[in-house]
């Protein structure tokens, strides 16, 4: 990554000082629905910001003021633990004033629509709305009937932008500039937003980036590395693999994806046990990456099917690190869509 931390960390207040002394202003974009209008430039001010935010999170009493009088509305019409969770905290931890909203105990269930639900919220002067949805696009049609930033937290099969910018950080931390990195997504690519998301942010910051699955399981719309598409709907160009051996050989970064089996439609499967035979992430299947390797897992993960148990918790793991680092990934987005940061300071940041 060649972003440069401008922002002193010694500049950072201590435990129970008043002043966050981070930077104010504003960031390029309103709203973070994916990252595919996300230029190189605009990850790495995350992804250097995130870097502050975790200096916060170490400390003693990792509270600071930057967001105060700042609202965040949790508004999740799908169930979630990690994402949820970790937007609370992150908005807690900035001094935000954070509403989680059950839409199974909201007017949803009257029969409000997402609409008017996102005018009520607005209504209530909510700054930004974290927003999952089992259809892909509502956070777009959110976002145009508010002038609160929407953020996609998960759209249908669609996208989870700040779960790819998660990833993007940990690998980040682990082994540093990702350009030219193998990484290696193996599992069912056609219905996980995760995978869509990550597709986007990994090649645009340089990765090659190698899909394995059954071809059943491979995403509409994916194009290989050396067939360029003019397709609107196409995805960025990827290697597809169907071997996981193949896949494997040499890989820097390993992440095993669930099988979406509530967004699966019957018969892309012969069963759970062939699957697992034939994709299932083992230790004997690791061990032609790279030595030095890394494995990921966006979670929830379903251990001895998509990945093994002992690989899982093993030495190359880093899926705790990825639960962690999404607190201080999604309290720097939180910080750069407030609109607290000057324009100069992000280019700083960028450079």
């Amino acid at each position: 990554m060649t972003a440069k931390a401008n922002l002193d960390i010694h500049a950072i207040p201590e435990e129970g000082t008043t002043s966050s002394h981070l930077p104010s202003g504003r960031w390029p974009h309103h709203d973070m629905l994916d990252l595919d209008n996300c230029r190189r430039p605009d990850i790495e001010v995350v992804l250097t910001l995130a870097d502050r935010m975790r200096e916060i999170l170490d400390r003693r009493i990792p509270r600071v003021p930057a967001l105060r009088g700042y609202t965040i509305v949790n508004l999740f019409y799908e169930p979630s633990t990690r994402t949820r969770v970790s937007f609370e905290l992150a908005g807690k931890v900035l001094g935000a004033d954070i509403i989680s909203v059950s839409t199974n105990t909201s007017s949803v269930v009257k029969g409000e629509s997402l609409i008017d639900t996102v005018r009520t919220l607005r209504a209530m002067r909510s700054d930004a709305v974290v927003m999952r949805h089992p259809m892909a696009g509502a956070p777009y049609l959110a976002a145009q009937h508010t002038d609160a930033s929407i953020i996609n937290a998960g759209d249908g099969a669609h996208a989870h932008p700040t779960q790819a910018l998660l990833d993007l950080y940990t690998m980040h931390r682990s082994i540093g500039d990702i350009a030219g990195k193998k990484i290696v997504m193996v599992g069912d690519i056609a219905h996980s937003r995760v995978a869509r998301s990550d597709l986007w942010g990994l090649t645009t910051m340089g990765a090659h980036v190698v899909v394995c699955g059954p071809p059943t399981l491979l995403a509409l719309g994916m194009r290989v590395s050396d067939r360029p598409s003019h397709a609107e709907n196409a995805l960025p160009p990827v290697t597809i693999e169907t071997n996981i051996d193949q896949a494997i050989e040499d890989a820097d970064v390993v992440m095993a994806l669930r099988l979406q089996s509530e967004r699966q439609e019957g018969g892309l499967l012969p069963s759970l046990h062939e699957y697992a035979t034939h994709y299932q992430v083992t230790a004997e299947r690791l061990a032609r990456a790279k030595p030095d390797h890394l494995l990921m897992h966006p979670g929830p993960k379903n251990e001895g099917i998509e990945i093994a148990a002992d690989v899982a918790g093993g030495s190359h793991s880093i899926i705790e690190d990825q639960v962690t680092n999404g607190v201080a990934v999604r309290m720097a987005l939180l910080y750069l869509l407030s609109g607290r940061i000057e324009p100069e300071e992000v280019t700083e940041l960028s450079t």
